[in-house]
């Protein structure tokens, strides 16, 4: 099925394979929405590598972390210590960032770029990918093993993994899929504590 805009998460996968999944799916820009875009632990997806890299096959690389990146600076936009997603949302300048966002989709091939390799795992889907849904907007997922799960099927994943499907407090398929996000957002966004420096990769 065509997409709009797709998304792949870096992990650690080697940079021939990167560039191959990007080709697969005909991408030819990089949006990186990594609060902070740099990977100690695998350099070649720290932004200036990357966009060296994404240049030398002809890819753009397309900085978004200060707009829709996870980790928001203001305090407002954290409950209990964890990331609210949803307030992020609202905000005015994510909004801006998806507007910024689909200018940029306008004239290439756009695949939104963070760390985490499932998708279920990471704000570029639990966030960002979800606001350009509700715009009306088709987004696949690049998995690892070069398939492309189309983002509607990534919400039956999430159904299913939260088990809000079976809640039955909650009525009515719009209902149960927020709680879904809900939930999954408060289980693996970014945490402002104090073991906040040992998640695994930077979003």
């Amino acid at each position: 099925m065509p997409f709009d805009l797709f998304s792949i998460g870096h992990s650690n996968i080697p940079n021939e394979r990167f560039i191959g999944l990007l080709r697969h799916a005909g991408v030819n820009a990089i949006a990186d929405v990594r609060s902070t875009p740099f990977s100690r632990r695998f350099p070649w997806f720290s932004a200036k590598s990357l966009a060296a890299t994404l240049a030398q096959h002809d890819m753009a690389y397309i900085a978004c972390g200060e707009a829709l990146g996870g980790r928001p600076r203001d305090a407002a936009l954290y409950r209990d210590g964890v990331a609210d997603y949803e307030a992020m949302a609202r905000q005015t300048d994510f909004q801006k960032g998806l507007d910024r966002l689909l200018a940029d989709a306008a004239r290439s091939r756009v695949c939104l770029m963070c760390a985490e390799r499932e998708p279920l795992d990471c704000h570029r889907c639990l966030l960002v990918a979800r606001s350009l849904a509700e715009r009306g907007l088709t987004i696949g997922h690049i998995l690892h093993d070069g398939t492309v799960e189309p983002h509607a099927a990534t919400e039956q994943r999430l159904l299913a993994l939260s088990g809000a499907s079976d809640d039955l407090f909650v009525t009515g398929q719009d209902e149960r899929l927020a709680a879904a996000y809900r939930s999954r957002a408060r289980a693996v966004a970014y945490r402002a504590t104090a073991g906040a420096k040992s998640v695994v990769e930077i979003k």
